[in-house]
C-alpha cells in the first residue's frame, strides 16, 4: 500500500532539532515546507541580532534539503498572549515559564492557524515528546530521551492541537538527532542548542527584565527577622536560588538560599544551607488545570510528576481537597516555586498539569486521609 503523503509546514528554528524533524519528513515523502517564525522585535541593546542568525541558518537548511522557507512575523500575538502574562506573573513575585505559553498560544495555535490558512494538513517541530493515536483520541507521551523530554513544556496542547502536530524526534535520542544531521550533510549539524527564554533569547536576564517593571530594592532576612542584605527587587530571584544573592556565608561559610518572598514587606527570605528544611515541603496546591483529554482524571490518583524541565518524575498522589487540586508527594520536594508548571504523568503519558499556586507543608489529617483515598 502506498503511504499517505501530507503537506507539512515545519518550524525551522536555525538550530539542529528542527533541521533534523524537516528532514524525517522529506524522507517520508511528505511536501515540506519550512517556517521561520519571528516572535519578538529586535532592538539594538545587546549588541547582536540572534534573529538574523537564526534565520540565515534556517535558510541554509532550507537550500540545503530543496524545500521552500516562509518567515511570519507573530510579534504582537506573542506580546499579547505570552509576553503580558509573563511580565505580570514576575509583578506578582511569581516565577513564570514562558515556554509552556508560547507553545500553547505561538507554535501550536497561531502557527497551527498560519499553516492550515495555506493549505497545510499539519505542522511539526523538534520537540522531543511522542503523539500515540488510540480510539479515545491523542495522547502525550514521553520521548525515547530523557533528558531531552519536553512534554513538559508541550503539556498544554489540546486534543486538537494534538491531532494536528507531528514530533518526528519522538524516537530518537539527541546524540542520533547529531549524527543524523551530519550523515546528511546540515550545515547546522553542530550548532548548539539555545537555552535562552521562547523567542526572546539568551540575554542577561535581569538587565532585560528590568527594562519592563521597576526594580524595588528591600532588605534580605532569615526567618527570625535578621537583616542580612539587601535585594535588588523580588522579581529578580526565585526560590531555591543561590547565585547572585551578594550576602557572604555569616560566620559558618555556609552558602545562602532564596526560602520565600514576603510581597507586603517587600523582604527576602534566604536561608543557610543546600538541605535547609524551609526549603522543602511535602505538597502544593494547583491553579489553571489544564487537561489533555479535555477532563480531569478520577481522583485521587497514584500518579508521578515533575516540577521543572528535566526534573526527574516523582512519585505522587494526585488528590482535591477543599475545591483545590493538590500533589502530595512521597518525599518531600525542594524548591517549589509557585508560577511555575506542576506536571502530571501516568504510564508514561503526559495528562496535563498546572501552575504552582502555593507550597504546602504536611497536609492535616483529613486531607492526608483524601489524599489516599480514605
Amino acid at each position: 500500500m502506498t503511504a499517505v503523503r501530507h503537506k507539512i509546514f515545519v518550524g525551522l528554528s536555525g538550530g539542529v532539532d528542527s533541521a533534523v524533524a524537516a528532514l524525517c519528513l522529506r524522507a517520508q515523502g511528505h511536501a515540506v515546507v519550512g517556517v521561520f517564525m519571528k516572535n519578538w522585535e529586535e532592538d539594538d541593546r545587546d549588541g547582536h541580532c540572534a534573529a538574523a542568525e537564526d534565520l540565515a541558518a534556517a535558510r541554509a537548511v532550507a537550500e540545503h534539503l530543496d524545500i521552500p522557507l516562509l518567515t511570519v512575523n507573530f510579534s504582537s500575538e506573542y506580546w499579547e498572549r505570552v509576553f503580558e502574562h509573563f511580565l505580570a506573573e514576575y509583578r506578582a513575585g511569581r516565577t513564570p515559564n514562558p515556554d509552556v505559553l508560547c507553545n500553547s498560544e505561538i507554535k501550536f495555535r497561531a502557527f497551527l492557524d498560519f499553516a492550515r490558512e495555506r493549505g497545510a494538513t499539519a505542522i511539526a517541530t523538534g520537540h522531543y515528546a511522542r503523539i500515540e493515536r488510540v480510539e479515545e483520541g491523542h495522547r502525550l507521551c514521553l520521548s525515547a530521551d530523557p533528558d531531552k523530554d519536553q512534554t513538559y513544556f508541550l503539556h498544554r496542547l489540546t486534543q486538537e492541537q494534538l491531532a494536528a502536530a507531528r514530533f518526528p524526534l519522538g524516537g530518537f535520542t539527541k546524540r542520533r538527532v547529531r549524527a543524523r544531521a551530519r550523515a546528511a550533510g546540515l550545515p547546522n549539524a553542530q550548532r548548539r542548542d539555545s537555552t535562552g527564554i521562547c523567542f526572546i533569547g539568551e540575554r542577561r536576564f535581569r538587565d532585560f527584565l528590568a527594562r519592563y517593571l521597576p526594580a524595588m530594592p528591600g532588605a534580605m532576612v532569615t526567618p527570625e527577622g535578621r537583616t542580612v542584605g539587601e535585594h535588588r527587587g523580588l522579581m529578580f530571584y526565585t526560590i531555591g536560588q543561590r547565585q547572585g544573592l551578594g550576602i557572604g556565608g555569616g560566620g559558618n561559610g555556609r552558602p545562602w538560599y532564596v526560602a520565600d518572598k514576603d510581597l507586603e514587606r517587600n523582604r527576602l527570605i534566604v536561608v543557610q544551607g543546600a538541605d535547609h528544611p524551609l526549603l522543602y515541603h511535602e505538597a502544593l496546591e494547583l491553579e489553571s488545570l489544564h487537561w489533555i483529554t479535555g477532563t480531569p482524571p478520577a481522583a485521587p490518583l497514584r500518579c508521578l510528576a515533575r516540577l521543572r524541565h528535566r526534573q526527574p518524575l516523582q512519585p505522587c498522589t494526585l488528590y482535591r481537597s477543599k475545591g483545590h487540586w493538590r500533589l502530595r508527594f512521597d518525599r518531600p520536594q525542594r524548591a517549589i516555586a509557585p508560577g511555575q508548571s506542576a506536571v502530571v504523568y501516568l504510564d508514561g503519558v503526559c495528562l496535563g498539569g498546572g501552575v504552582i499556586r502555593r507550597a504546602l507543608r504536611v497536609p492535616d489529617a483529613a486531607e492526608e486521609n483524601r489524599a489516599h483515598g480514605g
